[in-house]
């Protein structure tokens, strides 16, 4: 494998002093506050050295919260395969998620008023690691069927997405309400208790 040269190596180190500022001033400032000119300042170059790496604000937010999805799966899908039946495995992997912008909160604010404009909200909705969050759910669905938890469901996929929305709509509650993990835990499992039982087996 060819090592990468100087140029890139470069080339990388800049893209991440710059997300490092973005992030902390996306969290400090909201996606509205934190300009271009304020996020090349904080990583101590000039705007065209941002330019060079990202097509716009929206780009350089993007990447942040595709990381963020990324990592977010990883910690779900951890705690989805400790659950004990399919609703302990949605619930666990719900509260992770929870947890996991617990820290986070400032981030989640902008990327829920991103999340829904018009403009960048379907591009961020539509990335690719929320297509595996949704699959995570699919999942932990088929699984429960598989093990005669569940009755076989011919509208799976919408479940799993109504299940999903279920795990957004919650956010504003830790956002904006100061909502504990806790507390979101004893909503969502109300919730897809609920939701599972019309497919659940007697």
């Amino acid at each position: 494998m060819k090592a990468p040269t100087r140029r890139t190596l470069a080339k990388q180190q800049t893209r991440a002093k710059v997300l490092a500022a973005a992030r902390r001033l996306f969290s400090e400032e909201g996606y509205e506050g934190a300009t271009i000119r304020d996020i090349a300042a904080a990583a101590g170059m000039s705007t065209g050295a941002v330019f060079a790496n990202f097509a716009d604000k929206s780009d350089l937010f993007r990447e942040i919260m595709v990381a963020d999805m990324a990592a977010l799966a990883e910690a779900m899908a951890e705690a989805g395969a400790r659950g004990a039946n399919v609703e302990d495995a949605i619930l666990g992997m719900f509260t992770a998620g929870y947890g996991f912008y617990q820290t986070r909160l400032p981030l989640a604010r902008a990327a829920f008023s991103v999340g829904w404009s018009p403009q960048e909200g379907p591009v961020l909705r539509g990335a690719p690691p929320v297509q595996v969050l949704l699959d995570l759910i699919i999942d932990q669905l088929t699984a429960g069927a598989a093990r005669g938890e569940l009755a076989p469901d011919p509208d799976l996929a919408l479940r799993a997405q109504m299940l999903f929305d279920i795990y957004l709509s919650n956010y504003p509650q830790a956002i904006f309400q100061a909502w504990t993990v806790e507390a979101l835990r004893a909503r969502s499992r109300d919730q897809i208790r609920i939701l599972l039982a019309g497919v659940r087996k007697a």
